[in-house]
């Protein structure tokens, strides 16, 4: 078992679903998580402030707004205005999700007069990148938490949970089109940042990111459970950091801020 995680955090591991350990010590991990975005909270409010930009967040497979509520709450004590997706139970319903979603970010960009930012958790951020590619002129930038864009149909350790509430295999993906499955893994028109963890429990951490970084795509690496990304203080850190950007002047993550504390290229 101990080899196996080795392995995981050495890079030398192939693309496979995580170890079970790692997937039985989500909750756990996800817990101590909890309790560190409380104690990090003050410090975190020494990231950049916001210039009031709207922010939808789109929860996980099988998950709600309720999990992305710490998220919100960060986000808009930092001077954004974090919206819910409001769709209810995240159940994977693409065509569904594409077109609401679409119509939520219309209202968004409307209301406020600016383009839309868009954080996505695990399936959540496979969505909002193809909503960001079929509509890059309503949104802003995209980050993802935990995103599996790149083996979608891989091996995964909720297939028995993604087949149970769906009645679908996850390698028999016919509800998404074709050209949607080949399109999921190519880098979006609009800056991308895909935040992920060598210890997801849930999917292979190996697709959470671009296999090659561009101009205004990047991938950073933190150290933490997959169900508490959310809350995670090294993602809100990333996030805070850049959502604060100035529009059309993207910048890669600079990681220095909180790094010794945060971010494992620093361990």
């Amino acid at each position: 078992m101990f080899d196996e995680v080795y392995k995981i955090f050495s890079g030398n591991e192939e693309v496979k679903r995580p170890a079970k350990v790692l997937f039985w010590s989500e909750i756990g991990r996800a817990s101590v998580g909890l309790g560190a975005y409380f104690m990090s909270l003050p410090m975190l409010q020494l990231m950049p402030q916001g210039d009031n930009h709207p922010v939808l967040v789109i929860p996980g497979f099988m998950s709600t707004d309720r999990t992305t509520s710490p998220l919100r709450f960060y986000l808009k004590s930092r001077n954004y205005v974090p919206y819910r997706w409001q769709l209810g139970r995240n159940l994977a319903n693409f065509y569904e999700i594409e077109e609401k979603v679409y119509e939520r970010l219309l209202e968004l960009k409307s209301k406020h007069g600016r383009k839309v930012s868009i954080v996505g958790w695990s399936l959540g951020g496979v969505y909002a990148r193809e909503i960001a590619r079929r509509h890059p002129d309503a949104v802003r930038q995209v980050i993802t938490l935990g995103s599996p864009f790149g083996g979608i149909t891989g091996d995964n350790n909720i297939e028995w949970l993604y087949e149970l509430a769906t009645g679908r295999k996850v390698t028999e993906v016919d509800h998404i089109p074709k050209d949607v499955l080949e399109s999921i893994p190519k880098p979006t028109p609009v800056p991308t940042t895909a935040i992920y963890s060598k210890s997801d429990g849930v999917v292979a951490w190996q697709h959470c990111m671009e296999k090659e970084e561009g101009p205004i795509t990047e991938n950073v690496e933190v150290f933490g459970s997959h169900i508490g990304l959310g809350h995670n203080p090294a993602v809100l850190a990333c996030i805070a950091e850049r959502l604060s950007q100035p529009e059309e002047k993207w910048k890669r993550f600079n990681q220095t801020t909180f790094g010794k504390l945060f971010y494992s290229k620093y361990f």
